[in-house]
């Protein structure tokens, strides 16, 4: 073919969704006249032959969004290109045949593995268009300082050392665009010494992670044309707010200042700024009071993030002239006073409201409301009275109600019934009292319920059967339910179900049998019984289960080692009896618990939401701590303590290679406790105390001076106990033998006045004697059940 131009365009539409598995670009090595090529989006496996060298017509080529490998040296005589894509590919090594590419004006090497310096770009003085992001280059960036042409330049999520000066780039007077995100920041030390302006007009930068800026970087004062800025996690040496940056920038529309160590009061430009729509100074040192002006002086803005900082003084009721305000988070912060009616009518556009962590106080929404738009609401952490307001119930998209932590009263009310869009509720550490709402089955998008450390009552309605199908997280803890689990709930998706410190009573019969999915299960300190249900091997994710404080008899259920994930298991303080099975094995499983963290963002910027966390209880050489998810999934344990079980310790050692804690105190079981075998050679004597038949040096007897219970062996043909006792021959002999002591003593007693004194003395010193031995070897019969 001798055409001058030759078109080819392999488009995913084109092959219908296939994948283009064959090399296919050896065949176009003979099309020496071929002057465009785009291959875009096939999912192409292949390297670039050698005899594209060939194809010297090249001014246009796209092999974007494909799966090309290997080195690109076949590209260096391609001298007559002048737009270059291989974007989202897997090249590798360097960059070097770039350097004879002089007519380039776009080059997009983004979302590769390419290495090593950009030396080799500063001969390419055509380009417009740089995106060298998402490789692994390094080095510094002074190669592109003769890149004058420049309009776009995105260096972003690669190695290299960039001053926060720019001063490299100062001579790239077409540069509009630019992006440096998740590279190392340096101050320049020589800035102060070099007082030339650049001579860029920057649009939009971005230098966000990581490394110290040192001072505000000199060149902003000299631009006037910016839309977008975002300096992000650099430490930055600044005590105030860089308000300048929109007296200077009437343009500017989008500032994100997170996490750069500012400190000082915040300050609002002198005149209302009309183009600021997203301002984000979070995670700083900002402290005074919020300015009482800033909804005048900042009126258009739709998102506003002020958390974490130590703005003090009550909220401003300026906020309510910001009618366009969707996003509000001034949460983490040490506010203080009532929240203002006006942001509560003003702001008709807020989607997002996050107040948490103040020390907020009155009543939640006192007055006149016009927040219908609310899907998000957190004012946890506070100091909010009065009852749950029922002015929410107009807010029909509501999403997450988080009102935990604060001194809230009433019962929940019957409005939450009907939020239909309702996934995430948090009530939890307040003053509510009453009966658990019945659920709709209207309600059928919650996801997460916490209503913990209330003063909750009555039983666990029925009606929670219909949370079945999305509920991931329950937590009605440390309240006083009472009364049966419904043996129809059974959440399918649930991962975290806390029922702890309650009154509940009866078996768990059918309750969680088809809970596969749990990982969490705490149903300590309550009154349930009978035995630990074999359909307990069903919940295969089970991570923790904890049972401790209960009335559940009978043997443990061999089916626990079939939970391979079982990381931590407390079945102390109950009635179980029997062994413990040899097979019960634990392990640390530290991926676990991050996967059920759920956050839930409003959109890409916006801040996590509720996350809710609750501690697991549990003990550790007589101590209770509370875990959290953090410390938790280091944690593997088996606590079998204050039981009644029976028989030898026989863990298998593959089964216990990661166990950190162990308790076994305070139970009948015999023999000698396994020192220095594996893993439980490393425990102290707190874990076996209690245990009147077992021995060894951890418990301070001598085995072969303990003698241990034995259970007679009767067959229908031999009843020779070869060497046991028979236990009928036993009994007779013995009673009759006490009988015969008993009326020796009585008549001597009767007889002799003094010896009938000195018996009694002696009695009483023997009771006294035997009380202090069942203290000293039987606690287990004294273990408390602390609810």
């Amino acid at each position: 073919m001798h055409g001058k131009c030759f078109i080819f365009n392999y488009s995913s539409s084109g092959t219908k969704g296939k994948e283009l598995r064959f090399s296919v670009l050896n065949d176009f090595c003979e099309l020496t006249n071929l002057q465009e090529l785009y291959i875009k989006g096939n999912n192409l496996k292949d390297s670039l032959p050698m005899c594209f060298s060939n194809l010297t017509s090249f001014k246009k080529l796209s092999l974007s969004l494909n799966q090309f490998s290997g080195n690109i040296s076949a590209l260096k005589s391609l001298t007559l290109l002048e737009s270059l894509d291989l974007s989202s590919n897997q090249f590798s090594g360097n960059i070097s045949a770039l350097q004879s590419l002089t007519l380039l004006e776009s080059l997009d090497l983004s979302s590769n593995q390419f290495s090593r310096n950009i030396s080799v770009l500063q001969s390419l003085t055509l380009l417009e268009f740089l995106d060298l992001s998402s490789n692994q280059f390094f080095g510094n960036i002074s190669a592109l300082e003769s890149l004058t042409s420049l309009q776009l330049l995105d260096i972003s999520n690669n190695k290299f050392h960039i001053l926060s000066s720019l001063r490299p780039l100062f001579n790239l007077s077409k540069l509009k665009y630019f992006n440096a995100d998740n590279n190392t920041i340096h101050a320049d030390d020589h800035e102060m010494s070099h007082s030339s302006a650049p001579r860029f007009q920057l649009s939009s930068i971005s230098l966000s992670c990581c490394g110290t800026g040192g001072s505000f970087p000199q060149f902003f004062y000299h631009q006037s044309e910016l839309q977008k800025v975002t300096l992000s996690n650099i430490y930055f040496k600044v005590d105030r707010f860089p308000f300048w940056l929109l007296e200077n920038n009437t343009k500017l529309g989008t500032l994100r200042l997170m996490n750069c160590s500012l400190s000082g009061p915040f300050q609002v430009p002198l005149r209302a700024h009309s183009a600021l729509i997203y301002l984000d100074i979070s995670y700083n040192a900002f402290g005074g009071n919020i300015p009482v002006r800033i909804g005048a002086r900042l009126p258009f803005l739709d998102y506003l993030n002020m958390s974490k900082n130590c703005f003090n003084g009550s909220i401003p009721s300026s906020f309510g002239d910001m009618s366009s305000l969707q996003v509000l988070d001034l949460s983490n912060n040490q506010l203080s006073g009532k929240i203002p009616e006006h942001m509560a009518t003003g702001c008709s556009s807020l989607q997002f409201l996050a107040l948490s962590n103040n020390t907020l106080q009155g009543s939640i929404f006192s007055g006149n409301f016009n927040l219908t738009s609310l899907s998000e609401l957190e004012l946890n952490g506070n100091n909010f009275t009065g009852m749950i307001p029922n002015v929410l119930a107009n807010c029909s998209d509501l999403y997450i109600l988080d009102l935990r932590n604060n001194y809230i009263f009433g019962e929940v009310p019957s409005w939450i019934w009907n939020k239909s869009r309702l996934a995430e509720l948090d009530v939890s550490r307040n003053q509510l009292f009453g009966r658990l709402p019945q659920w709709r089955g209207n309600v059928s998008n919650l996801e997460q319920v916490s209503m913990a450390d209330n003063q909750l009552n009555g039983s666990i309605p029925r009606a929670i059967c219909s949370l079945n199908l999305k509920l991931k997280f329950l937590d009605l803890s440390m309240n006083s339910l009472y009364g049966t689990l419904p043996s129809c709930f059974k959440p399918v998706s649930a991962k975290e179900v806390h029922l702890s410190k309650n009154m509940l009573q009866g078996a768990l019969s059918n309750a969680f049998r088809d809970s596969s999915s749990l990982v969490i299960l705490d149903l300590s300190y309550n009154h349930l019984k009978g035995n630990i249900p074999n359909w307990i091997s069903h919940l295969s994710d089970l991570s923790y289960l904890l049972l401790k404080g209960n009335h559940f008899e009978g043997e443990i259920p061999i089916q626990l080692c079939k939970l391979d994930r079982l990381s931590l298991i407390d079945l102390s303080q109950n009635n179980l009896s029997g062994g413990i099975p040899s097979c019960l094995k634990v392990s640390v499983l530290n991926y676990v618990i991050e996967q059920y963290i759920w956050y839930h963002l409003l959109d890409v910027d916006t801040n996590s939401s509720m996350s809710i966390e609750v501690p697991i209880e549990y003990t550790v050489k007589s101590n209770s701590y509370s875990y959290k998810r953090r410390m938790l999934q280091y944690m593997s344990g088996i606590d079998l303590s204050c039981n009644k079980l029976t028989g030898k310790i026989s863990f298998e050692t593959k089964n216990i290679m990661k166990l950190i804690t162990l308790n076994l105190s305070h139970n009948s079981l015999t023999g000698p406790t396994p020192e220095g075998i594996g893993q439980l050679g490393t425990f102290d004597e707190s874990s076996y105390v209690g245990n009147p038949f077992l021995c060894g040096s951890l418990v301070g007897k001598n085995c072969s001076l303990v003698v241990t219970p034995l259970t007679p062996k009767a067959t229908a043909i031999n009843k020779e106990d070869h060497g046991f006792i028979d236990m009928d021959a036993f009994y007779g002999s013995f009673s009759a033998c006490y009988v015969m002591v008993l009326l020796c003593i009585a008549a001597m007693l009767y007889i002799n006045s003094y010896w009938r004194q000195a018996w009694f003395y002696y009695i009483q010193m023997a009771v006294d004697s035997c009380y202090y031995f069942v203290v000293d070897n039987f606690p287990g019969s004294f273990c408390s059940r602390n609810m």
